[in-house]
């Protein structure tokens, strides 16, 4: 199957799975991807058209908000070898911001504390302020 062909059909996929809120998960995404890899097209190849197509159809991708958000947390945890409670919050914010709003904050923080636990990144909590353990606490992880 040409890539061509194979972009007509991730746009109808996509608009398939993210027609009530224009938001590609992680599930979806893979979904996406099996067809793609059943009509014989590459994982990179595949990927790289579902990126172009959400791109022009305006569709948040999940995958590449999370990458953001990595690149954000490593930035931060460059600086000092921690991630601040304003660092945090910050990250959230772009998170907010990447899904155009298809994330609710509670989502986004829980985005947010899931990868700095797969990070294993620190957090400066102060002595009496346990900020981290209460957003982790709030989000149930």
């Amino acid at each position: 199957m040409a890539l061509d062909e194979v972009k007509r059909r991730f746009v109808e996929e996509v608009k398939l799975r993210a027609y009530d809120d224009k938001y590609i998960d992680r599930g979806e995404e893979r979904e996406i991807l099996q067809i793609a890899i059943q009509q014989g097209v590459g994982v990179d190849a595949a990927r790289g058209a579902l990126v172009q197509v959400c791109d022009s159809q305006g569709y948040v991708l999940e995958s590449q908000v999370i990458k953001g958000l990595k690149e954000t947390l490593e930035t931060f945890a460059e600086n000092d070898g921690v991630v601040s409670e304003k660092e945090f919050n910050d990250t959230v914010t772009i998170c907010k911001k990447k899904t155009q709003g298809k994330r609710t904050e509670p989502q986004c923080k829980k985005m947010v504390v899931e990868l700095i636990e797969e990070a294993n990144y620190k957090t400066k909590q102060g002595m009496f302020n346990h900020w981290y353990d209460k957003i982790k606490k709030e989000v149930g992880v």
